[in-house]
């Protein structure tokens, strides 16, 4: 394989992985939480948007804490997703 064709394989390899992609762990509240099947609504609205891995929601704390590749979603796309299944939210551990 000649050389310049070597750098293009590896400028298209590096080009295709996400170069910064990181998990993140975020607090959601959701203060609306108002029975004990809230959480699963919850929980399954966030487990639809991409890069999310894991959702704990709890209805004694109203929060859902969060696992996502932050390079396929953001803490907007998260609250986005509570909100559309009637549950509004906001980041607790924002800083």
């Amino acid at each position: 394989m000649s050389p310049f064709r070597r750098l293009s394989v590896l400028v298209l390899a590096l080009a295709a992985a996400p170069s910064f992609a990181a998990t993140r762990q975020v607090t959601l509240t959701v203060p609306t939480m108002d029975c004990a099947t809230c959480p699963v609504t919850i929980r399954v609205a966030l487990m639809k948007v991409p890069g999310v891995s894991k959702a704990v929601v709890s209805y004694r704390r109203r929060t859902a804490v969060v696992t996502f590749d932050d390079a396929k979603a953001d803490v907007a796309a998260l609250t986005r997703a509570t909100d559309g299944a009637g549950y509004p939210s906001f980041q607790a551990d924002a800083k």
